[in-house]
């Protein structure tokens, strides 16, 4: 599978124009849904980009996360696993060889102790089983809504929406909230969205977020979403520096996961020491 070419976004205007009329909310919806469905052509390969076999890897993945990129979570889960495949195995771990386990991943102490913390609770209040409830998962050490929902979206298939970093900035360059905490945001756009689509649209808003839609310097003339787009131009508009700036799969470049879905059109990303 090849990726898709990136449309030139040379002659393109901003989707909400200067001095143009407040936008309805009935048309921020219209826009808001079609942005979604260009980005479901764009990115159809759209996955969690972080190694996983069963749930508790994925919590124990997403937990890993925080304040540190999925590229070196990956590269640092299969020496983990392979040493606490199981919560049993990870809640009797000595800390100090967990710490060194994982200490790539930045914070190693503070993510330790959530570690072991949610695997003694998986192993005593819920059979060893990870539990596949939002209710149940905010219980456990080190684990908010947001990482409760990756969870429950990608590993028990229920739908929910990840409020990142990434996904936040976008929704706010898009209009689509004026919210600000996580939760509230969240509830904002979960209402915009079928709840089908929820977990997709955050693999989608993400993955944008990441190769075209960047903080600090956004490919806009290289974005296929440009002419829907409220901020277009706070980026880079010439289209031929803009694709200068594409990142994973969009720049040629590997992606995150060592082991990425059979679907996905880039590389693989290298194991640890191999970068």
């Amino acid at each position: 599978m090849s990726v898709k070419p990136v449309k030139s976004a040379k002659s393109v205007k901003p989707g909400v124009k200067a001095g143009a009329k407040p936008e309805s909310h009935r048309a921020m919806v219209r826009r808001a849904r079609r942005i979604n469905r260009e980005l479901a052509e764009v990115y159809p390969y759209a996955h969690p980009e972080l190694d996983f076999r069963n749930p508790f890897e994925l919590l124990v993945a997403t937990v890993l996360s925080a304040q540190t990129t999925d590229l070196r979570v990956n590269q640092t889960t299969p020496a983990l696993f392979a040493a606490y495949p199981t919560p049993e195995d990870m809640a009797a771990a000595v800390p100090e060889e967990l710490e060194a386990l994982i200490r790539p991943t930045g914070f190693f102490r503070a993510k330790t102790k959530s570690l072991i913390g949610l695997s003694m609770a998986i192993r005593d209040t819920f059979g060893g089983e990870v539990p596949g409830r939002l209710t149940d998962l905010v219980t456990l050490p080190g684990v908010g809504r947001k990482t409760a929902n990756v969870v429950l979206g990608n590993a028990f298939g229920v739908p929910g929406i990840t409020v990142d970093t990434h996904f936040a900035r976008l929704v706010h360059r898009w209009k689509w909230t004026e919210q600000e905490t996580p939760e509230k945001i969240e509830a904002e756009i979960g209402a915009i969205f079928p709840k089908s689509e929820w977990t997709m649209l955050s693999h989608r808003v993400i993955f944008h977020g990441r190769r075209i839609c960047h903080a600090r310097k956004p490919a806009c003339g290289a974005c296929p979403i440009a002419p829907l787009c409220p901020a277009y131009g706070e980026g880079e508009t010439d289209p031929e520096k803009a694709k200068k700036l594409l990142k994973y799969e969009m720049g040629g470049q590997p992606g995150q996961r060592l082991s990425p879905p059979p679907d996905y059109p880039g590389k693989s990303a290298p194991a640890l020491g191999a970068d």
